[in-house]
């Protein structure tokens, strides 16, 4: 499995061959850069945000996506914009993708939210799904939200077909790990966040008779730099 690097493919499958689904992180936000917790807060990119993506928009545009689905939150959308703008797709706006709701936490500094919300923190590290921000959304919520609107872009695809789904650093480790099978406990333990503008690539294998275990990670928090 990959962990880092270009991370772009070359071309097209060929018909027949396995279909592909790519979810990427959003670019940088001035939120991220300043160690804010966004959730469902519609933050625009950062100058940073703004590079990674004119860097990043060539590589993801190279897997000749037939389908091109994102959050419709701004820091998503604009995202996927660039990668429309040298693709020609049109961009489909999906609200299921958000981030998790963070509740109380919402526009609030990092080290805050430590300080203010001990117990829950001590809860989520020690790996339970409780709602964040004590009122926003669990896990598991998030789960079947994102997996719900990830399964169906699976269904729209054509044999070889690549879909390019721009998420979040929650809900797109969520979406990935939910439309291979794997527990999210697991796939807590086992995978580390995606970093902005990076991505999950997600192949169809042929060589499995079960829908549930089709799917296979082959390349995690990829991206064309490292910052």
């Amino acid at each position: 499995m990959s962990v880092t690097g270009a991370g772009a493919a070359s071309s097209t499958p060929a018909s027949g061959a396995g279909r592909r689904v790519v979810i990427l992180r959003h670019a940088e936000t001035v939120d991220n850069a300043a160690r804010v917790w966004q959730g469902h807060k519609d933050t625009e990119l950062s100058e940073t945000g703004r590079q990674q993506v004119a860097a990043a928009a060539p590589h993801l545009a190279a897997y000749r996506p037939a389908l091109l689905v994102s959050s419709d939150l701004q820091r998503a959308a604009a995202t996927a914009d660039a990668i429309a703008s040298l693709t020609g797709l049109e961009v489909r706006l999906d609200a299921r993708l958000r981030e998790v709701h963070v509740g109380e936490w919402q526009g609030m500094h990092a080290d805050e939210v430590r300080e203010r919300y001990p117990e829950t923190i001590a809860a989520l590290d020690r790996g339970e799904d409780v709602p964040r921000g004590l009122t926003g959304e669990t896990r598991a919520e998030v789960a079947h939200r994102v997996g719900e609107c990830v399964r169906e872009v699976e269904r729209e695809l054509l044999p070889g077909e690549t879909a390019v789904i721009v998420a979040h650093g929650v809900s797109g480790r969520i979406g990935a790990t939910e439309l291979v099978g794997l527990d999210q406990d697991v796939s807590d333990v086992i995978f580390r966040g995606i970093d902005n503008c990076h991505w999950i690539e997600l192949v169809e294998s042929s060589k499995s008779f079960s829908a549930r275990s089709r799917w296979r990670i082959s390349g995690w928090n990829l991206g064309p730099w490292r910052l």
